[in-house]
């Protein structure tokens, strides 16, 4: 199914939270009703399919390599995500996605995502740096938009979890 984006925008409350699960191939396997109304998918739609299925064209394929590489590793991660609803249209997220742990074999057997509504002035910031990192991605691939992503860090002395949290 192909999707025409749109330059709308849906919000969510400050008080809710978008959650879902997925399985360790990101195939999600659990969405709350808040997630199930952003998307504008059905429930029936989302279980199984991928999480990339909200996949928004704005967003720089370095940001998910850092997102899977830290949760695969075991460890959290918070990312601002711009994701494309069903309808075509978009909605920011301040996500924290966390491995789901087997007790019994302390393997991962999954991953936990929270997502909340972001504050504007971290999207003022994190559009911006987006926007020239999947330019710099679509001409050197994912190294060049790393390459700017660790340039910016650099210069404000910073980590990436630092520069993230730094929004809240």
């Amino acid at each position: 199914m192909s999707i025409t984006e749109t330059a709308e925008e849906l919000r969510f409350d400050d008080s809710l939270f978008i959650v879902s699960k997925t399985d360790l191939k990101g195939n999600i396997t659990y969405a709350n009703d808040l997630f199930i109304e952003m998307s504008g998918y059905t429930e029936k739609e989302l279980i199984g399919a991928p999480h990339n299925i909200l996949r928004h064209k704005d967003m720089p394929r370095v940001v998910f390599k850092l997102l899977w590489d830290k949760v695969q590793a075991g460890e959290e991660i918070f990312a601002y995500v711009k994701n494309r609803a069903k309808s075509g249209k978009f909605y920011w997220v301040h996500a924290y996605v966390t491995p789901i742990v087997d007790v019994k074999s302390n393997k991962i057997i999954g991953y936990h995502s929270v997502r909340r509504s972001p504050n504007p002035q971290a999207i003022a910031v994190i559009e911006p740096l987006y926007r020239k990192m999947l330019d710099a991605e679509k001409s050197g691939g994912m190294q060049a938009s790393l390459a700017i992503l660790d340039t910016t860090l650099s210069q404000l002395k910073v980590s990436y979890a630092e520069f993230i949290l730094s929004y809240e």
